[in-house]
């Protein structure tokens, strides 16, 4: 599921190392596991 969020955030031109900010910290949207899927953009 990371990566298909990676992949969707990428396709956005988002860049996939955002953040926001939440209960003290900040938190990635795509936590530490996603890869954009190169197969699906091609």
């Amino acid at each position: 599921m990371h990566d298909l969020h990676a992949t969707i955030l990428h396709l956005m031109g988002l860049n996939k190392k955002l953040t926001y900010f939440h209960s003290g910290r900040n938190h990635r949207l795509t936590d530490l596991y996603g890869k954009v899927l190169r197969e699906i953009v091609a």
